[in-house]
Order: structure tokens, then C-alpha cells, then sequence
């Protein structure tokens, strides 16, 4: 999608997740190595490198406050982290020593959002700033991850594996127009959804009338052939999301998926954003 970057300190935060680890040694076991303090320990940090974590959820002051669908941070050994805030998204650095995760500078883009995204994302950098404690828990795709910050706010976040194309549920979470993302019309969230199938075609619903037809991928490229759909009325805003996607879906549109975050954009610069379900652990 279209978008203009801008440095910003405070999103930039959310790289401090990325070096959480990068001091961790999966060579070496607990006890062996050498701290620096003499005792022949290896300081090393949780190991948050090489995960996608997906953001749950931000408590702030007590109060917990989901995180939008689609948040998610992506932690490199190379000292960067980039991600989205369901929103706009984000590359910054930071420093880890041990456990403790120090943020440096970093860009953000500039996307209209929704404005309680646009909340969220705010608190979301005032919580990533100055030092933050990394703790993980779990294993393999079951793996959660908390930071914390010195004044007791925290970030929650979870692994989970990357969602094909193909087979997935993909749930409508929102509607682009240009640069200018927006959310679904009131009472519709749960409504439209779609899956591709190996064979070519694509099925769902569009926020009032089920359809089905053909969906040919090529590239980053989705061409939808028409689309048959049953024909029933709905009130005003389901039928606000329907005519809105009919607008998406139909003809040649460029698709991105990014681990379990799916965009398409037609060539009128219409576009939805779609998230996968929890993965089941």
C-alpha cells in the first residue's frame, strides 16, 4: 500500500524487542561460557530472535487493551526489528545486554488509521521506551513472550507459525483506500471472510451474501474472475462492507501475505487488510 516514512522515536521502541536475544549461544548450555565476571557463565539473553511475534495485547497503568489485528513484531539477529502495529509499520534498533532491551531510533510509516489504532499505537511507544525487561515461556510455536517495562507496563506477544494462502480462513479485518486505512462499518467484524482454495477458486463472505467463484494466482498477482453470490438484503452497514469488497475483489489485484496478514490491493487502490485465526497450539 502506499505510504510516506517519517522517523519517530517513540514506534522506533518496538525494536527493542528484536535484540532480546541476540546474545543467546544456542550452542551452549546453561552454566558454561564465560559472564565477564569470572564465574565462566555466558550472559545471555531470552530467546526472542528469529520468532515472528504476533502482539496480543498492552497493559498500561492496569489497564489491558488488545492489540489490533495484524500486530506484530519480527526480531533479526542483524540488531533490527521491524513489524506493524496492525496499522502502520516500523523498522528501529536496539541494544540488549542480557534480559535488558535498550531502544534506539527508528522510522514508522505514515498510514491514516482508524483512530483507536492509532491510540493503541501511541501507547504502544510510550511502552516500548527506555530500558524493558525480555521474559520467554514455552517452546516451539508455543512460545509467549512478555516485556516489561521499569514502571510495570507490558507488552504481551505469542508465536505462531506463518498461514499459506491457500486453505486459510483468511477474516476481513479492514478496508483500504489509498493511503488512508479505515475500519470495518460498525457491527460487521465478524462478518466477511474468504479462503482460497489449491484449485483455484475462492469462497466466503461478504459481509451480507455468501459467493463463491475463481481466483487465479500468479506472482504477487490474484486475478478474480466474476463473482456469484447468493442475493439476499442485509442492513445498511453489511451491505456498506459488500459493496466495498465487490469493489477488492474483481479482476486483476496484487496481494501481500506477511506470516499470517493478508493484503490485496485492486489497480483502483481499493484494498482490504485480512488476518488468519490463532494458530491451535
Amino acid at each position: 500500500m502506499r505510504t510516506q516514512r517519517m522517523a519517530v522515536s517513540v514506534l522506533a521502541v518496538l525494536a527493542t524487542l528484536t535484540l532480546a536475544a541476540c546474545g543467546t549461544d544456542p550452542g551452549t548450555g546453561a552454566g558454561s561460557g564465560d559472564s565477564g565476571d569470572g564465574s565462566g557463565t555466558v550472559r545471555t539473553g531470552p530467546p526472542v530472535t528469529g520468532v515472528h511475534w504476533t502482539v496480543s495485547s498492552l497493559t498500561v497503568d492496569g489497564k489491558k487493551t488488545a492489540a489490533p489485528a495484524g500486530a506484530h513484531v519480527e526480531i533479526g539477529s542483524d540488531g533490527k526489528a521491524t513489524g506493524s502495529l496492525g496499522c502502520n509499520r516500523f523498522t528501529a534498533e536496539a541494544a540488549v545486554d542480557g534480559d535488558k532491551v535498550t531502544v534506539g531510533p527508528g522510522t514508522t510509516t505514515e498510514m491514516a488509521c482508524d483512530e483507536d489504532v492509532q491510540a493503541f499505537e501511541k501507547a504502544m511507544g510510550r511502552a516500548f521506551s527506555g530500558e524493558l525487561r525480555a521474559a520467554v515461556a514455552g517452546r516451539g510455536d508455543a512460545k509467549t513472550l512478555t516485556l516489561t517495562t521499569g514502571a510495570g507496563d507490558s507488552i504481551a506477544l505469542t508465536s505462531e507459525p506463518p498461514a499459506p494462502l491457500a486453505g486459510t480462513a483468511w477474516k476481513v479485518t479492514g478496508l483500504v483506500s489509498g493511503s488512508v486505512a479505515a475500519s470495518l462499518p460498525a457491527g460487521t467484524e465478524n462478518k466477511a471472510h474468504l479462503t482460497f482454495g489449491k484449485d483455484g477458486s475462492v469462497e466466503g463472505n461478504l459481509g451480507c451474501n455468501s459467493f463463491h467463484g475463481k481466483a487465479t494466482v500468479s506472482g504477487s498477482t490474484l486475478t478474480f474472475g466474476p463473482l456469484a453470490s447468493t442475493r439476499k438484503m442485509c442492513p445498511g452497514p453489511e451491505m456498506d462492507l459488500e459493496r466495498a469488497l465487490q469493489g477488492v475483489l474483481e479482476g486483476r489485484t496484487t496481494y501481500e501475505i506477511e506470516h499470517r496478514s493478508l493484503s490485496i490491493e485492486a489497480e483502483s487502490g481499493k484494498g482490504l487488510h485480512a488476518s488468519a485465526p490463532a494458530a491451535k497450539g
